[in-house]
C-alpha cells in the first residue's frame, strides 16, 4: 500500500477550505519581501525574538516587539488598520505563532511569515546586523533558482 495514500487525500471541497484557510493565516518570505520593496503600507512586519536575537540580525523595516511585550506595547506601536506579519527564528520555532496569537487576541489582523528569519536569510534577502545591512548568497537548496519561484 502507498505510504502517501494510506490516509486518503481530502475531497476537493475540503481541500479548498483547508488551503484557503492556511493562506489567510500564513505568508511567505518572498511575498513579504515583495511588499516591503514596493513600500506596501498595509503591512507591519514584527520580529518577536529577544533583544539579543534582534541585534544579531533582523529584517530591515521590521518592528522589534518580543512576544511577552505585545499586549502592553502593541497598541502604541502598531496601527489597527494594518495586517501584522510576525516572524521568529525559523520553521522549527513556534514563536511567530505565539506572537500572532497575541496580536489576534488584541484584535489585530495577523499572518505568520512561514520560514521565519532563517528562510529570509537563506533566500538571500538583506539582513540588518551589527555591521550594517548584509546580503548573503541565496542557499541553492532552498531558494528559487531564478529571481522568483513563479508560484
Amino acid at each position: 500500500m502507498s505510504a502517501v495514500t494510506h490516509t486518503p487525500a481530502a475531497e476537493p471541497p475540503a481541500a479548498v477550505a483547508h488551503f484557503s484557510a492556511r493562506l489567510t493565516f500564513e505568508t511567505d518570505v518572498s511575498d513579504v519581501r515583495a511588499d516591503l520593496l514596493s513600500g506596501e503600507p498595509a503591512i507591519v512586519v514584527v520580529d518577536c525574538r529577544s533583544a539579543e536575537s534582534w541585534r544579531q540580525g533582523r529584517i530591515e523595516g521590521a518592528v522589534h516587539l518580543p512576544t511577552a511585550e505585545i499586549a502592553a506595547r502593541a497598541p502604541a506601536l502598531i496601527p489597527r488598520d494594518v495586517t501584522v506579519v510576525t516572524y521568529c527564528w525559523g520553521p522549527g520555532c513556534n514563536g511567530a505563532t505565539r506572537a500572532a496569537l497575541e496580536f489576534a487576541r488584541l484584535g489585530y489582523r495577523v499572518k505568520e511569515m512561514i520560514g521565519g528569519f532563517e528562510y529570509w536569510a537563506r533566500e538571500g534577502f538583506p539582513v540588518v546586523g551589527p555591521s550594517g545591512v548584509r546580503t548573503r548568497p541565496a542557499d541553492p537548496l532552498t531558494a528559487p533558482a531564478g529571481a522568483a519561484c513563479a508560484c
